[in-house]
């Protein structure tokens, strides 16, 4: 069975228990475009249905085609959020790759 079909079987047995949240990390890695297509299609009735999905991906397209809301991570900490409206690659992009502004200490001779 090719790795799509597997990923489908999966997300099929977890939408059977009819839970109110899924938490998918990384839903579709891996996955050809058509498949990929299929799951976007559970995942949308799925939240249309009135339950919600934590949807945690390294692909930006995904991200910004099925969520409401965006958090962005940078080194384990929340460095910004973005409405579905607001949010872009660029922004995002921008907020993920900023260093952290350090104060380097100084020595006094």
């Amino acid at each position: 069975m090719s790795g799509g079909n597997q990923q489908k079987i999966v997300l099929a047995k977890w939408l059977a228990i009819n839970p109110e949240l899924l938490i998918l990390d990384e839903p579709t890695r891996g996955i050809d475009v058509g498949t990929k297509y299929e799951i976007y299609k559970l995942i949308d009735a799925f939240v249309a249905s009135g339950r919600a999905v934590l949807l945690v991906s390294s692909e930006l397209p995904e991200i910004l085609a099925l969520s409401d809301r965006i958090l962005v991570m940078r080194d384990g900490a929340l460095v910004g959020e973005f409405s579905h409206d607001e949010a872009s690659e660029g922004a995002i992009l921008e907020l993920a790759a900023q260093r952290a502004n350090t104060t380097e200490s100084m020595e006094v001779a």
